[in-house]
């Protein structure tokens, strides 16, 4: 299915961008994240009501940026579009704002006094993924997350007013974790979809083996042996052992966050855990089964979470 971004280009793209009033942009990035993305408006109807068009205008930005980056199917145009997107943010920050998530944004970048840098450092992500389809070092990944993945918790901190070092470290670890774990259940998918792979190279040639084995497994072409697929599995245990650590380190931030965004915070976290939990469950064979987690999972976390604001609540907590 073609995205519902890239077919408003013509609409509100480089060539041609409708104007839109401070109120209509506000609708627009509401409409978006109602509409199209299930899961973030879940999380959306946890954050506090006087916050929500805030994350609506942030959360277009990402939407849009992403979107462009991954959805044209071509690098080439998609570094127009990023090159593009990037003006409209520069635009946005010289009170110049054109395109309507940035007309939406623009009050609450002033409201909450958020630098233009966890923006660019975004668009960077995805213009590195238009250049760079493979990944050598495990230290190259986590260089990656620091633009594709922290910059959205250091936003939500911003709108939270939380500006301080150690929130953002801890908020880092968390969102790096996220990250790693999407990529260790997408291996097939990032194969397939973006001829991408973020399995470090070190990792595989540890156990025998390189990324073109798993391009060729992936497309049907030369699968692996029973011993590359255990090999395999092997490496993908490892890396998951690697990346638990950020998630518990991570979890030290939910004390230090008003218990109002405490919730939508958690969620994220505990998500990406019974993410991991569920690769475990596969044997770690994520380049053969997506892991997912069931509805009923999804439930019980939501449960939890919201147990936990109770007794929050009911302890005096902030």
């Amino acid at each position: 299915m073609a995205s519902a971004i890239l077919e408003q280009l013509s609409i509100y793209g480089p060539r041609h961008c409708r104007q839109l009033s401070y109120e209509q942009a506000k609708a627009y990035t509401r409409d978006l994240v109602n509409t199209q993305y299930e899961n973030f408006t879940v999380v959306s109807r946890l954050v506090p009501k006087h916050l929500r068009d805030d994350f609506a205008s942030v959360y277009a930005f990402c939407r849009w940026a992403d979107d462009l980056g991954d959805e044209t199917g071509d690098p080439a145009q998609s570094q127009q579009l990023l090159a593009w997107w990037r003006t409209e943010l520069e635009a946005c920050y010289r009170d110049e704002p054109r395109h309507p998530v940035f007309v939406a944004l623009q009050p609450t970048i002033r409201r909450h006094a958020i630098p233009i840098e966890p923006f660019d450092h975004l668009i960077q992500a995805f213009e590195q993924d238009q250049k760079l389809h493979r990944y050598e070092t495990w230290e190259q990944v986590l260089d990656y997350c620091t633009r594709s993945a922290d910059p959205v918790g250091r936003l939500v901190l911003y709108l939270c007013n939380y500006r301080d070092t150690q929130r953002q470290r801890l908020s880092d670890r968390t969102c790096t974790a996220l990250q790693l774990v999407n990529f260790w259940q997408d291996v097939r998918r990032d194969i397939l979809e973006r001829d991408r792979i973020y399995v470090p190279s070190e990792a595989l040639s540890k156990h025998g083996l390189t990324h073109d084995d798993l391009v060729q497994h992936a497309h049907g072409r030369r699968l692996l042996t029973a011993e590359q697929h255990a090999a395999y599995q092997k490496v993908i245990h490892e890396l998951i052992d690697r990346t638990w650590p950020s998630f518990a380190e991570g979890r030290q931030l939910w004390p230090l966050v008003n218990r109002r965004v405490r919730l939508p915070i958690q969620l994220f976290t505990l998500g990406g855990e019974a993410v991991m939990r569920r690769v475990e469950q596969i044997n770690y064979d994520t380049i053969d089964h997506r892991p997912k987690i069931s509805k009923a999972t999804k439930m019980m976390l939501m449960a939890r979470a919201v147990t936990g604001r109770l007794l929050s609540v009911a302890g005096g907590g902030r």
